[in-house]
Order: C-alpha cells, then structure tokens, then sequence
C-alpha cells in the first residue's frame, strides 16, 4: 500500500513514516520545512520538498497513493492570536488543497489530524460529540478544515477519518521554536541554565501524550473498517497536570533550581484542556505505555544529544500592541 504524508519531517509526519515503513508499505511525503528538521525524514521515504497550498503539487504527489495523512499545519494556537493570516492559510488553505489533490486522486482514505483545540471551552473531559466551539483562529481553521473534508468526502465518495491527537511530546519535536510545545521550550531553556517563562498563573492543565502511544493507533487508521467518518482523541486522560507541574517535573529530572519567571496570560487560551480517550478505548483498546515522566525523560535524551538551540522566531508577528506577549514582541525565550 502507498501512504503520503503531508509534513513528513514534522514531529508527527516523521514518527508515522517510519512505522509504515517498519509494517512494509511504501512512504512519500511532503514539507516545506517551516516547522521540522530535514534529518527526520526516514531514508527509505520519498520526500519532496513542496508546499501543501499548491494544489498543483499536491495533485502531482498523490498521483497512486492509497491513503493520505495530513500532518502538516503551523499548530501555533496562542500565535493565531496575533498571526492569524499566516497560521490560516496554512491550515485552511493547506488542507482544502490536500483534500482537492486526494479527491482528484481517487484516495481511499484522508486521515486528517485535527487539534483538541477544536473543543474551545467545552467542559472537560472533552468527547467526541460535543459541537467544536474553539477560541482562535488556529482552531477555528482546524474544525473549518473538518468541515471541508467531511462535505467533499461525502460528495466525492471518499472514506476519511478525523484524528484529534493532543498535546504530544517526544523526540523531534522542534524545541528551538518560540511560538509552541512547551515541555520542549521549557527543557531547551533549563539546559542552557535559564528559568522557563510562564504565562499566567501555571494552574493551567493539560493532558500530555508521548509520540509513540498516539502512532500505534494512527496507523490502524489507514485501513480498519467501520470507521469512516468518525472522530478520534488520541492521547491519555490519566495524567491531567498544570503547566507548574509540567515545569517542575522537568527541573526535578534536570537538578535544575527552579524559579519560574511569570508573565501574563496569553489571550484565548483555554485553562482546562484534557480528552476523554473512552470512544478510542472502546475501538482500538488504546492504552498508554509512557507516563508523563518517562516522556519528559526521552525528550531530554535527545535534546542533550542534539545540543541546546537559541529560539528562532521564524514567523513576523502580523498584530503587535499591548496584548502580544513580551516573550514574542521582545524576543524572550
């Protein structure tokens, strides 16, 4: 079977590509880099280096393929805020793209990533069936793209299936990116000896997933029946932590003396976010491997192996004034 990838340098696209390949099927895949590093691409996958907004490429590259994973987004949910042309094109514009090509293409099946950023304000846990009610524009381009798949699938009789991976940590993830992944800006800091920078109070609360538990069930998507069109969290509901645990688990791991630098809250940002995993638990029988602490443990592995990195704001913030963060208008971190 071939599978494309949309991001396949990216921290997901790349642990993906290397499991189809281990099952023995042929991989492509497609990035323009903005968010991975080349050295993630497995070998044995054909890669192009292509931007997923031309359709045209998008059309040329699927051209044979069975299943089609999109990983590939700007998943900067606080930067939609204040960057939001930029961040929209690259999930709406992006995805309608992918989808067009795929459609074209005859595809069997189109496994979108979506983002829990799509649940907003939702009580929590957050489910499957609860209406998306997001609070920016990344999420708001994430549930517009579910949109658009499901109303073109269905008229174009394509099988698609919505996968909502959140919050998921491991190597290769990029950790020299200001905008997003906070455990890995958070080691990156306290491996060069600098106090990590929180917005808010830090009772925030997240649910964290490590790389390889969410990939042993996104490959089962390309094939299993009787799930077209179904939405899928992805990602544990056992471990629900505030972002200061997160910051001193991290420190306790390091020996590092922590003292936490706080600033003020970044608008729109939801202060409950965990998923509730029963549906894929009902499906799949999904259970997690990793706790929180072996994760954190793998990510500090391969960011001393690779050697710390200054922050690079690689994306123009398009709305500057009193609401920016200090840490991205006066380059912080």
């Amino acid at each position: 079977m071939k599978i494309f990838i949309s991001g396949i340098a990216g921290f997901l696209g790349s642990h993906l590509a290397d499991a189809f390949l281990a099952l023995g099927h042929q991989v492509s895949g497609c990035d323009n880099l903005s968010g991975g590093y080349i050295e993630n691409v497995p070998a044995l996958a054909e890669f192009t280096v292509a931007d997923v907004c031309d359709f045209r490429k998008m059309e040329e590259l699927t051209h044979g393929v069975d299943i089609v994973y999109h990983c590939a987004a700007t998943a900067y949910e606080g930067l939609s805020v204040f960057s939001p042309a930029h961040v929209t094109r690259n999930i709406v514009e992006a995805s309608v793209s992918l989808i067009s090509a795929s459609i074209q293409n005859r595809v069997k099946r189109f496994v979108y990533c979506s983002s829990m950023a799509r649940y907003g304000k939702n009580q929590v846990p957050f489910s499957e069936d609860m209406t998306p009610a997001p609070c920016d524009p990344y999420g708001i381009g994430k549930v517009t793209g579910e949109q658009m798949l499901a109303n073109l699938a269905k008229v174009h009789g394509m099988s698609y299936v919505i996968a909502v991976p959140h919050n998921i940590i491991g190597p290769r993830q990029k950790y020299d990116d200001p905008y997003r992944n906070v455990a890995s800006i958070m080691i990156n800091l306290m491996l060069q000896g600098r106090q990590p920078i929180i917005y808010g109070d830090g009772n925030q609360k997240r649910c964290f997933s490590f790389i390889a538990d969410d990939v042993n069930v996104l490959t089962r998507f390309a094939l299993d029946s009787g799930i077209d069109g179904e939405i899928f969290n992805i990602g544990p509901d056992e471990e629900f932590v505030t972002i200061n645990q997160l910051a001193e688990e991290i420190a306790f791991q390091l020996d590092f003396p922590l003292k936490p630098v706080y600033m003020a809250d970044r608008p729109q940002e939801v202060r409950l976010a965990n998923c509730s995993a029963d549906k894929i638990r009902r499906y799949f029988g999904y259970k997690t491997k990793y706790t929180l602490r072996a994760g954190i443990a793998e990510m500090i592995k391969y960011i001393k192996e690779r050697g710390v990195k200054p922050f690079e704001y690689h994306i123009d913030l398009e709305i500057k004034n009193e609401k920016t963060p200090e840490t991205w208008k006066n380059k912080l971190f």
